[in-house]
């Protein structure tokens, strides 16, 4: 693994919107633009390289598969914040029943620097996005820029035959996609649209909504949308955690407690998903699988010898985009904490330095299958929404 520095291409914004990422620069509290999308420099692989890391994702992914089984089995829901009798009756069918409905993709976070072992950072499985950036224009960044290389990258196609796969799971009618008024980057757009092609290669009929124009029919005790057509099937890129809790949460709660029967909606990413957006799920990962080469030190009831050994990361259980993270050297203060966002401590592995760049591996899965990479610098220790997406070559 090695970061190279190159000239962007000409006119490479306008290149890049049209290829789906409409938002190519990122607003910087100086009220600056600077480029999101960062061709100034790439990263490159070795094959053997590439297909060891796709075994790690691989084996990470199964490891999290058997820490949610193990949170319906032994009823940890409580680890994960999870208290609500009806939530959690709901997630652990949900999970009993999850070859019977479609569970489409993720994304891992890893540090890795290309010396020593991948180590899992946090499991986005439930609302991951960069995936238009690592599917599609780098893809074509690398055809123009490197012709005859190789990529980490085989998104598309197989997001394409995971919808070809999983059509029979879905119920009649066209496939809903939903994304979020209030995105105003357009980034939740443009991954839902990206999504939405995907399934209409593979032979599905869809619609465009947003999640805020989703109506409730009282009569028929149904999801409707602009139309008033029954919603009955969903891909929606909003987390969980939200669409439980919103005002619309009881409906939803009431159309999954029905078994699938023909008032349900099929919701994609399923509710078992939420077993893995959760960093509890960190905890409990190192809890089973004790010491694996791929896996940080997580604790939920404190960060116990992390404090005066390697230092730890305070985590929210629900946090995003690094809000609310803290760093802490060893034997540094104790962090102080709201008493309502209970938090993982996880071991502190500063991401790697090239060149000033802090770098984060983003290592997506189809199904049960390493799909590709994205790769994203931050300047600071910690990823957060100013963040960089860089181009990768196979070399």
């Amino acid at each position: 693994m090695k970061r190279h520095v190159i000239d962007p291409r000409p006119g490479w914004q306008q290149t890049v919107e049209e290829q789906g990422v409409i938002y190519p620069l990122t607003r910087y509290p100086d009220d600056s633009l600077r480029p999101y999308w960062d061709e100034s420099a790439y990263y490159a692989f070795s094959l053997p390289e590439v297909e060891a890391l796709e075994d790690v994702v691989e084996e990470l992914h199964a490891m999290c598969l058997a820490a949610a089984a193990h949170i319906v089995e032994q009823n940890r829901f409580a680890d994960l914040g999870i208290t609500d009798p009806r939530l959690i009756h709901l997630i652990s069918e949900s999970w009993r029943r999850r070859a019977e409905q479609p569970s489409l993709y993720g994304r891992f976070d890893l540090r890795y620097d290309g010396t020593g072992p991948a180590k899992m950072l946090e499991y986005n499985a439930d609302t991951p996005t960069s995936l238009v950036e690592a599917a599609s224009p780098q893809w074509f960044w690398m055809e123009e820029r490197f012709p005859g290389a190789d990529q980490w990258n085989s998104l598309h196609e197989r997001l394409v035959a995971a919808w070809k796969k999983q059509a029979h799971l879905l119920p009649p009618g066209p496939v809903h996609f939903a994304h979020s008024d209030a995105d105003e980057l357009g980034e939740d757009l443009m991954t839902v649209a990206y999504l939405r092609e995907t399934a209409e290669q593979a032979g599905l009929d869809t619609e465009m909504l947003s999640v805020e124009r989703i109506g409730w029919d009282g009569l028929t005790g149904r999801f409707v949308d602009e139309k008033l057509r029954f919603i009955r099937s969903c891909f929606k890129l909003y987390p969980w955690e939200w669409l439980t809790t919103d005002a619309f949460g009881p409906h939803v709660l009431r159309t999954l407690d029905n078994g699938g029967s023909t008032g349900s909606t099929c919701w994609i990413e399923p509710l078992w998903k939420m077993l893995l957006s959760n960093k509890a799920l960190l905890a409990i990962l190192w809890e089973l699988y004790p010491g694996h080469p791929n896996l940080l030190a997580a604790y939920l009831d404190g960060p116990r010898e992390l404090a005066t050994t390697k230092g730890y990361v305070a985590k929210p259980l629900l946090g995003r985009e690094g809000a609310g993270v803290t760093l802490h050297e060893p034997g540094s203060a104790p962090p102080v904490l709201r008493t309502d966002e209970p938090c993982c401590y996880q071991e502190l592995a500063l991401l790697p330095d090239f060149d000033g760049n802090r770098v984060v591996l983003g290592a997506w899965v189809v199904e049960d299958e390493a799909a590709g990479l994205g790769i994203r610098e931050s300047a600071g220790p910690v990823t957060d929404e100013y963040a960089r997406f860089l181009p990768h070559v196979i070399l």
